[in-house]
């Protein structure tokens, strides 16, 4: 799927050439549509220089770690320093590549960073976004069939007598994360949109547990 781009498309072809190729299919072309498609929402409400978040965007994930990799939480550190060596090669002035570079690191939740730009929060905001609602439910379960997890656990599935492990069961991962993401957005617009993706999140969560008990 290629990424709507407009009207930035010289700059996406630029950077696009030293993505990571990777076949994770919730971290793909599709996955920087939606975020630049949310980006751009939030940030005609917001305000913001577009041509740094669009780079922002775009290279948010141009190092691929796997979700059960040891790396994983520095995940967001190396994207953003390849994204800078990246920016140096188009002779982007420094103060510019260090607001994208900001934005790229201190997007991540498992980070726990805040952003100190504008484009770092839209940008935090959007990508969390894509985490929650019913996208974020179908990327759930697609990443834990890759990981080889089970649906949940059949004896206890809310975890209620046992510690909660999103990297064995895929329902754990919504008390673990995917419940607690609508709290601690950056934006008004994005706090608005969490609190519409989150009631789909919960009602699903909730229908689930009541077609296990009956």
């Amino acid at each position: 799927m290629a990424v709507d781009t407009s009207p930035f498309q010289q700059l996406f072809q630029q950077l696009s050439r030293g993505l990571d190729a990777s076949n994770d299919g919730s971290h793909d072309m599709s996955h920087l549509n939606r975020v630049w498609r949310t980006a751009r929402l939030i940030a005609a409400e917001e305000g913001g220089d577009l041509r740094l978040l669009a780079a922002a965007v775009l290279l948010h994930d141009c190092v691929t770690v796997e979700k059960d990799s040891p790396l994983r939480e520095q995940a967001s550190r190396l994207s953003a320093e390849k994204a800078e060596q990246m920016l140096e090669k188009l002779q982007w002035g420094s103060l510019v590549i260090e607001a994208v570079s900001d934005a790229i690191r201190t997007h991540s939740y498992s980070a726990g960073l805040v952003p100190k730009s504008l484009e770092g929060r839209i940008l935090q905001d959007a990508d969390r976004l894509d985490a929650i609602g019913a996208v974020g439910i179908a990327r759930c379960f697609y990443t834990a069939g890759r990981m080889g997890s089970k649906l949940y656990d059949a004896l206890d599935p809310q975890g209620k007598e046992r510690d909660l492990d999103d990297r064995r069961y895929a329902l754990d991962h919504f008390p673990m994360k995917l419940l607690r993401l609508a709290t601690g957005f950056q934006t008004r617009a994005g706090n608005r949109m969490a609190r519409e993706r989150h009631s789909r999140l919960q009602a699903f969560y909730d229908a689930f547990m009541g077609e296990l008990d009956g």
